[in-house]
């Protein structure tokens, strides 16, 4: 994604254009409120950086740049803030985890090179910038509000007072009189500074918001932080796939293997013994029928690990509607994604999953005498919604399935969120990305 340091350009600058002054007006509303905002940085920074170096030799000095570096961690996100409000998205910005505030993690949260980068913004750079930025500003409003209506003060003025077209001759040059030289000389720069006036707050807002983004944001290290992050939590996918076929494998050997030599055992036994014994090839028949039933059950319980062929061949919709249909549970199904509607195969696959273990919770865990699965679905994200009104208390806590999902969402980027009081009733929310 690429990021752009002012808003979306603009197409004309004519000073009666009504964009013109809306993006005058996000100017003016960008650079005013910053000046004050790095006043109040530079005076608390000020204060706490001066007072942690000189204490430091004792100690005290150590918590106190701590708060220090905290303190300008917090006016950074406002002037983050601030700059995302007028132009837009901005590039994210990463931090080191947070230490324990012990002596070593003191000094590891004062290794942060971005809170050291926002403490300079705030201490060095914000305010001597923003009082230039300020006072041009405000020297310009003033220059064309007084040249616009210097026809109307300049009668209030003592009299005697020699004016500026008369120190430059204008008057003379024009063969008019001094006062009317000046009512002149004050239409026409009033007149010039509104015609430059978008111009000059614009450059001021731009070279602000560029000096706030370089400091204050660090997209290299968050998208190192981010891919890191996602190598890990891939890396934990992968590892719980293997382990998710090994158990498989194992459950297979151990369980429906078994159960189905024993089948072809108890068959081939009653075929020898279908001419001389029937009653015995009957008995044998019926414990063979016994085997099948049994290796027909645990087969469906390896499957539930299994994304099903109606997934692949008719979408999330029509797969959950048929999870839906086999709940013990009454299950409602709404949602704006509509039956046949493919999506992307990764998030399909989690959001199966997610619906599956879910409604294996409403029927085992919850009480619960209905539920409802909502399944939205717009250009960026898929959003799927669980609800029962059962007895509560759902947690993805180590042991449970709901943990397995986590870890599962992970490798899709996705997150769930899960409400679940005392006493009911419990709500699974998943959002899962589409795009990225």
């Amino acid at each position: 994604m690429t990021y752009s340091i002012a808003p979306a350009r603009q197409t004309s600058w004519l000073i009666w254009r009504t964009a013109t002054w809306r993006r005058v007006g996000a100017d003016l509303a960008y650079i005013l409120p910053g000046f004050f905002v790095s006043i109040a940085s530079f005076t608390a920074l000020v204060a706490l950086f001066t007072l942690g170096l000189s204490t430091l030799v004792i100690w005290i000095g150590l918590p106190v740049l701590v708060a220090c570096l905290a303190t300008a961690r917090w006016f950074a996100s406002v002037n983050r803030s601030a700059l995302r409000r007028w132009a837009g998205d901005i590039p994210p910005v990463h931090y080191r985890e947070r230490q324990k505030y012990s002596i070593g993690g003191m000094f590891k949260n004062l290794a942060d090179p971005q809170l050291w980068k926002d403490f300079i913004h705030g201490f060095l750079v914000s305010f001597p910038l923003r009082t230039a930025t300020f006072c041009v500003t405000i020297t310009v409003l003033a220059a064309a509000l007084g040249g616009l209506t210097q026809w109307f003060w300049m009668r209030f003025l003592p009299e005697g007072n020699t004016s500026l077209a008369e120190i430059i001759g204008l008057d003379t040059y024009l063969g008019v009189s001094p006062v009317t030289a000046e009512y002149w000389l004050g239409l026409v720069y009033g007149a010039v500074l509104v015609l430059l006036l978008p111009f000059i707050t614009h450059l001021l807002a731009v070279a602000d918001a560029a000096v706030t983004r370089a400091l204050l944001t660090n997209e290299t290290a968050a998208l190192r932080a981010r891919s890191e992050e996602l190598a890990t939590s891939r890396a934990q996918v992968v590892s719980e796939e293997a382990s998710t076929l090994r158990k498989i494998e194992r459950d297979l050997h151990d369980g429906p293997q078994q159960r189905l030599i024993r089948l072809q055992m108890d068959v081939e036994a009653a075929q020898r013994q279908l001419g001389k014994n029937p009653e015995a090839a009957r008995e044998l028949m019926d414990g063979a029928l016994e085997q099948s039933r049994a290796a027909l059950t645990e087969l469906r319980l390896l499957s539930r690990g299994i994304a099903p062929p109606l997934l692949a061949d008719r979408g999330l919709r029509t797969a959950v509607e048929s999870l839906a249909g086999k709940s013990p549970v009454p299950v409602a199904v709404t949602g704006s994604l509509a039956a046949n509607v493919r999506i992307v195969e990764s998030a399909e696959n989690a959001a199966y999953f997610v619906v599956s273990e879910a409604l294996a919770n409403v029927a085992k865990h919850s009480g619960a005498s209905q539920a409802a699965i909502t399944v939205d679905a717009n250009p960026t994200e898929l959003l799927i919604e669980v609800t029962d009104d059962g007895c509560g208390g759902a947690h993805a806590g180590k042991g449970h399935g709901l943990a397995g999902l986590v870890d599962r969402l992970a490798g899709v980027d996705g997150s769930l969120e899960i409400i679940s009081p005392a006493g009911g009733p419990t709500t699974l929310r998943t959002t899962i990305p589409l795009r990225g």
